[in-house]
């Protein structure tokens, strides 16, 4: 019999505040890409369990983590998503494209 190891995968998790709008956007994506980046990572989570509120340039800076994400190999998820940040992510029809946890921190 040969024993199979397996690694576990590495999770970063990014805790926005507030509001991810386009006066702190770039900020935003530069912190994303510099935790996408990190070789040891597999697994970044943004958990929205805090934010109030989310305007187009904070959707475009997800959008652009995702890209690299998907680049790079790695999974990218959102979680904790409020129902009012939610329906932002149905309307522009992006909730088929993030993956979108219910319940992962706590």
């Amino acid at each position: 019999m040969q024993a199979v190891l397996e690694e576990s995968p590495k999770i970063a998790i990014i805790r926005p505040q507030s509001c991810l709008n386009a006066a702190n956007a770039l900020e935003f994506e530069r912190d994303l890409t510099a935790a996408l980046r990190q070789n040891d990572i597999s697994i970044l989570v943004v958990d929205f369990a805090a934010v109030e509120s989310l305007d187009s340039a904070g959707l475009m800076a997800l959008v652009s983590a995702l890209k690299l994400a998907q680049s790079l190999g790695r999974r990218f998820s959102l979680c904790d998503v409020s129902p009012a940040i939610k329906i932002i992510f149905e309307l522009t029809q992006l909730d088929e494209v993030f993956e979108i946890i219910e319940g992962m921190t706590q």
